[in-house]
């Protein structure tokens, strides 16, 4: 499959999206959040990115865990434009509304929230500006790395009735797990190979609960 940066690969990509008919969840006294998968250029061999975070340690919530850029929306905010607002604050990359691909499957999280995953083209060069309150590590794995076969990998837990799911990539050196991993999945299912591959049951381990 070919991940090549460019037109090609946008088109690909927003028309999984059209026909993918997502879910999306009852608010149900989550409280509403959203983030942005990011495909950005640069890659080995001209291959596509996507933007992928680490948080400080001696943050209270999620704190060094890895994470896509997003957070809670302010009122009057649709997932669209809280994705792009903190795609600025987190990683000082302004995009406008044009560059929005379209939604994945809602994900609700042990820790309160509703995530609404919002799929953005990124340029093909981003220069970025991290906020160090908010961004550790910035970490650019290739739609390569998100495709491999042996992706993704599922953990049994003692909380609940379903696996915890995790992707293994090269790029941060270890695993990444849900939610990150949830959406990163999903979009490795639905935008890149066009499936309908569902993702909100996965668990998520005891450390991303708080």
């Amino acid at each position: 499959m070919n991940f090549a940066y460019g037109p090609n690969l946008r088109q690909r990509i927003t028309t999984h999206l059209a026909q993918f008919s997502r879910q999306p969840l009852e608010c149900g006294g989550l409280r509403h959040a959203a983030v942005g998968v990011v495909i950005i250029g640069g890659g080995k061999g001209g291959e596509g990115r996507i933007l992928l975070t680490k948080r400080p340690e001696n943050l209270n919530r999620h704190g060094g865990q890895y994470a896509l850029p997003g957070g809670r929306l302010d009122e009057g905010e649709t997932p669209e434009m809280a994705a792009l607002r903190e795609l600025h604050e987190e990683m000082g990359l302004c995009l406008d509304c044009a560059t929005v691909m379209g939604r994945l499957d809602d994900y609700p999280t042990r820790s309160g929230f509703r995530i609404t995953p919002i799929v953005i083209w990124g340029p093909a060069k981003a220069e970025l500006n991290p906020d160090p309150n908010e961004v550790a590590r910035v970490f650019h794995p290739s739609l390569s790395e998100l495709n491999h076969p042996e992706l993704p990998e599922f953990y049994d837990t003692d909380a609940g009735e379903n696996p915890v799911l995790s992707v293994r990539l090269p790029t941060t050196g270890g695993s990444v797990f849900a939610p990150t991993a949830a959406v990163l999945f999903q979009f490795r299912e639905v935008a890149l190979r066009g499936e309908t591959t569902r993702v909100s049951h996965f668990d998520q381990p005891r450390f991303a609960w708080k």
